[in-house]
């Protein structure tokens, strides 16, 4: 097999290329922040792969302690509060 070969889903249904999975790597590299990958480098898509990984828990770290602080402001005010409405809103 060449190295421009296809790869097929196991439904059979989509193909995509090498050339579409080095350009998707590329626009997954752009959204991540600078100072994980420098985007003036060619990283390698398992580098790509590994610090998007490593992007998305911290993200999920951040929700959750960011949760946990509406929470704990929202036991702290009257339950009936506008403010009370506009937390209990960003939680859910």
């Amino acid at each position: 097999m060449s190295s421009r070969r296809s790869r097929q889903s196991s439904s059979g249904a989509s193909r995509i290329t090498d050339d579409q999975i080095i350009q998707l790597i590329s626009k997954l590299q752009q959204l991540l922040p600078g100072t994980r990958i420098q985007r003036s480098n060619k990283a390698s898509a398992s580098k790509v792969l590994q610090e998007t990984c490593n992007y998305v828990r911290s993200l999920h770290r951040e929700v959750d302690d960011l949760s946990d602080r509406l929470s704990q402001l929202l036991s702290t005010i009257d339950a009936d509060s506008p403010e009370a409405s506009i937390i209990r809103s960003l939680i859910m």
